[in-house]
Order: C-alpha cells, then sequence, then structure tokens
C-alpha cells in the first residue's frame, strides 16, 4: 500500500513546485503586516510609514528568497540522477535541425 503524505511533506512539494507564487505571497504578508503595525505607531509621518513598510517586506523577501535558496540545494541532494526539467522541455520542439 501507499502511505499517504505529510501535511508537512505535502506543503514542501506545493513550495517547491511554487517557489514564486510563496514568495511573492510573503512579500505581500508581509508588506501588509508591516503598514498594518506601522500604521498603529502615531508619532510618524506616513512617507515613513510606507518606507518602513517596504524595508521590513524587502527583508522577507529576502529571507524567502535564501529559504527558497535552501530548499532548492536539499532537493538536488537528494534528488535521483533523472533530469527534472525533462517534463517541461519537450526536446523534439527546440531541435535546430531544418
Amino acid at each position: 500500500m501507499a502511505e499517504s503524505k505529510s501535511k508537512f511533506e505535502s506543503i514542501r512539494e506545493w513550495v517547491v513546485d511554487h517557489k514564486l507564487r510563496t514568495v511573492g505571497c510573503l512579500w505581500l504578508s508581509g508588506i501588509a503586516g508591516s503598514i498594518a503595525y506601522n500604521w498603529s505607531q502615531p508619532n510618524m509621518k506616513t512617507s515613513v510609514k510606507i518606507i518602513h513598510a517596504r524595508l521590513h517586506a524587502q527583508a522577507l523577501t529576502l529571507a524567502a528568497l535564501a529559504g527558497a535558496a535552501v530548499v532548492e540545494y536539499y532537493d538536488h541532494r537528494n534528488r535521483s540522477k533523472a533530469d527534472p526539467y525533462a517534463k517541461f522541455l519537450p526536446v523534439d520542439r527546440y531541435s535546430h535541425k531544418e
């Protein structure tokens, strides 16, 4: 019988397949959370609040990209030697023979 995947394993697999979407969602949630936090600070100008939100989101995005790089490295080390891009790039379509 095939064992079902754990919740962590299914989430990890989704993140591996959708790296840019994951980083984009983290950026969006980071900037939204930072704006919400900064808006509760009464002694700041609006422009400073927006700049702080952008800086916080940028730091979170860099952390997410570093995490995606770690996941990619981990997958390349533990993957079988099969070509992972074979299903995306059909060889016949891109041949240079005429």
